[in-house]
């Protein structure tokens, strides 16, 4: 795939000394950075919602704010601007305008493959070594044996119900695809292509016979399966969702009881305080899930900043900070450590260093046509997805 290398990023780079990395990371080093220079007195950054909060130009929630101790202590100050939705996201970094994005595994190789980041070294970014296994080296931002970022958080796009309209707790995602389910009308999904994986997986697992192995490598016979799916399910939408604030709207006036979700969403209609009180579950399939990035753009105009947020979002405290508050697993065990000082047993129930959990997530990846499960150049990619889904939503 062509990419950008730092090295080319020119004078944007001054501050950064180039040549050959230590050997720490996995990644080949040759043209990487190898120190990081004085902050360059600002940071602009593209994520989603709820991972820049605080400081001079993140997000302002009450209570909370981990950007203002990175800025105190960088000298860079931040400004976000929240991506609705991996193709905005995309499309945003192409603009040349910002130096780094919080990117899911649905935009990452779209990035790469698009020279629209660059590779790092991990070498530079200390936090790294204490990272969990399971989130090193993944095949969503390691290209060639090349590094492109770090891990922000990880979790599972569960299934949440309200239980005082779903009151038998459901235990499959046959509730939300099945032409008979009770839930006609109140059924909501992800208004987004790669939600297709979502029926993909379904039926993985429910009709061997389609030989799905992965769930963002299909075929176009699978394909055509998942579509099938995903138009049936269309009969039980009420709604779909594409922001989290439309999904926690949706619940809490009653317009949606049960659909795939972020915790996040629990989350927040949980704590508001309303009538409506919401439940999540893992199903049995297994389920989709995400482990954003934090990337560099090849185009930074503060690489040292991008660098020195990169090293400081998965440090111990901020981490904690960023995942309790979205309700994802933090990227390491001294992450963990601090995040039960604000939300007991918080870890544990989002299964942080567990990786028989996380096995049976399969974290957004961006389909290609050659296939990510070794079958060739016979899967259908992003685009085909992306119409397909126009096919299916009508729009």
């Amino acid at each position: 795939m062509g990419t950008r290398r730092i090295a080319a990023v020119g004078a944007a780079m001054a501050l950064i000394a180039t040549g050959c990395g230590g050997g720490g990371s996995a990644s080949p080093s040759a043209n990487l950075p190898t120190s990081v220079g004085p902050g360059e007195g600002q940071l602009n950054l593209v994520a989603w919602a709820g991972y820049v909060v605080g400081g001079t130009g993140g997000e302002q929630v009450e209570g909370y704010d981990w950007v203002t101790p990175f800025e105190e202590s960088s000298g860079c100050k931040v400004k976000v601007t929240v991506g609705g939705d991996s193709a905005q996201m995309v499309q945003l970094m192409k603009t040349g305008q910002y130096d780094g994005v919080s990117a899911s595994g649905d935009a990452t190789l779209r990035l790469i493959s698009g020279g629209d980041v660059s590779p790092v070294n991990l070498d530079l970014i200390p936090n790294y070594k204490d990272v969990f296994e399971g989130l090193k080296n993944a095949p969503y931002n390691t290209v060639g044996g090349r590094n492109y970022g770090v891990p922000h958080g990880r979790g599972a796009n569960v299934l949440m119900y309200n239980p005082a309209v779903v009151t038998t707790a459901p235990d499959s995602w046959s509730v939300v695809f099945a032409a008979d389910s009770p839930y006609k009308g109140k059924v909501t999904a992800y208004n987004y292509a790669i939600y297709i994986a979502d029926a993909a997986l379904y039926l993985m697992k429910t009709q061997p016979d389609l030989k799905i192995t992965n769930p963002y490598a299909l075929d176009k016979d699978q394909l055509k399966a998942a579509v099938d799916l995903l138009k049936q399910q269309k009969t039980l939408i009420g709604k779909y969702w594409g922001t989290a604030q439309e999904e926690i709207d949706g619940f809490s006036n009653g317009d949606m009881a049960i659909g795939t979700a972020w915790q996040y969403q629990a989350n927040t209609i949980n704590a508001a305080g309303g009538s409506v009180k919401v439940e999540t579950v893992l199903p049995k399939e297994g389920a989709t899930g995400w482990s954003d990035t934090w990337m560099l753009s090849s185009k930074a105009k503060n690489p040292n900043c991008m660098y020195k947020w990169m090293d400081y979002i998965i440090s111990p405290v901020a981490n904690a900070n960023a995942t309790v508050y979205f309700g994802e697993a933090p990227v390491s065990d001294k992450a963990c450590a601090e995040a039960e000082k604000l939300s007991a047993g918080h870890c544990a129930t989002f299964h942080a260093n567990d990786e028989a959990y996380f096995k049976q997530v399969w974290y957004w990846n961006t389909p290609s046509k050659t296939c990510i499960d070794g079958r060739g150049d016979i899967c259908t990619d992003f685009d085909a997805w992306t119409q397909a889904w126009t096919d299916v939503t009508g729009g």
